[in-house]
């Protein structure tokens, strides 16, 4: 008879190199909520940009799939209201860009001109359709060199069926909702009892389950970010949810959506001091930490070391693989893009429009945390692997 040292050494050997070859989670087949992946801390998150836009059209359920199967950590969306006051997941405050709502003779009346944020804007806004009109519309890929061969086949998504898939992945992953131009939303749409959209969207995400502070039990299970250009808005919001949140920042000449602050304001020593208190890090544009001259990258600024020493995160955004989009110190290589990022400028977290191309390279670069408690889970299913063996065997 074979001895059982002997045996167990054979196993381990095995598994070791099993290890090696494919992430040690159970196959889809054998998953439940129980026994879910869960989210990976251990290096920078992968943010899938409105879902993974560079493959589908932004912010359709399609993206979003799409994104979770290529790894993304977190799934980003962008929220605004209807005229009904449902909450739906759509980037701009007009359709014209990227709906079909030109082919919809029926509704050349609503065309509208509005002032927001100082400037008369001309479209289709989305708070003059209700919910069931904007999911007559089909939703197109904005930009004319990506692929255009879904256009037309998806409709616009509420709020609820983005945190649906998310729930619905076979692994944890994390929301990335962003409460769009609330200043306007709350000057057009109208819900019950005085509340207002900050409010209606903290009730969704309490009604899912969304709570806790960052890395807290709670959050691990359900991540969320909540992120906002308007300072004022995420205030408002810390008094409703922990849920961590992040101050996104424009170029240095756009102001802040409620305050007018200028960029320099929001991002002064000082400012960081006071709002390090409601957030967890900021969502800066990637030129606004390394300035671009003539497509190339200049000197990179303090701004990412300024705000880990007040403990803010740095999500930068858009990572994005065409060439028009690639500064020509990375070559026409998204991969060489990605490790300037994370290895030299040392950020938190990247927001992507193709998700796959991230997973791989951080796959590649950094395949599994070494930590403690990822050695010790990875000893628990060697040992449970073992007993299964030796059960059989005997």
């Amino acid at each position: 008879m074979t001895s059982v040292p002997g045996t167990v050494s054979s196993i381990l050997l095995l598994l070791l190199v099993e290890c090696a070859a494919r992430p040690f989670y159970p196959l889809p087949s054998r998953r439940n909520d129980r026994s879910k992946q869960p989210l990976q801390t251990f290096r920078p998150y992968n943010i899938a940009h409105r879902g993974s836009s560079g493959e589908f059209p932004e912010e359709t359920a399609s993206a979003y799939k799409r994104a979770i199967e290529e790894g993304a950590d977190f799934i980003e969306t962008d929220i605004l209201a209807s005229k009904d006051g449902i909450l739906i997941c759509f980037h701009d405050l007009t359709l014209d860009a990227t709906t079909d709502i030109a082919q919809h003779k029926k509704f050349e009346s609503r065309k509208r001109t509005y002032e927001v944020q100082g400037k008369n804007i001309t479209g289709y806004f989305t708070i003059d359709f209700t919910l069931e009109e904007l999911k007559s519309l089909r939703v197109n890929q904005r930009s004319p060199f990506r692929d255009q061969q879904y256009n037309g086949k998806f409709s616009i998504i509420i709020f609820e069926d983005f945190i649906s898939i998310a729930l619905g992945a076979p692994r944890v992953v994390g929301i990335y909702p962003e409460i769009k131009n609330p200043v306007f939303i709350n000057q057009h749409v109208k819900w019950p009892i005085g509340k207002k959209f900050e409010d209606k969207f903290v009730d969704t995400l309490k009604k899912y389950g969304y709570k806790g502070t960052y890395l807290s039990k709670q959050w691990l299970k359900q991540p969320a970010f909540i992120q906002s250009f308007a300072p004022t808005s995420l205030i408002y919001i810390s008094h409703l949810t922990d849920l961590p949140k992040i101050l996104l920042i424009d170029d240095a000449t756009t102001p802040t959506q409620d305050t007018n602050q200028s960029y320099w304001e929001i991002t002064s020593n000082s400012y960081f001091d006071f709002i390090k208190d409601y957030v967890v890090g900021i969502g800066p544009w990637k030129d606004s930490i390394v300035p671009a001259s003539n497509n190339y990258l200049q000197t990179p600024t303090d701004l990412v070391t300024r705000s880990h020493a007040y403990n803010l995160q740095v999500h930068p955004f858009t990572c994005r693989n065409e060439n028009v989009f690639l500064h020509f110190n990375f070559s026409q290589d998204p991969y060489n893009e990605y490790e300037y990022w994370i290895k030299k400028i040392g950020v938190d977290g990247l927001f992507t429009d193709f998700t796959g191309s991230l997973h791989h390279y951080q796959e590649w670069t950094n395949p599994f945390s070494m930590g403690e408690e990822s050695a010790s889970k990875l000893l628990d299913k060697i040992a449970y692997m073992i007993s299964k063996f030796r059960n059989s065997y005997n």
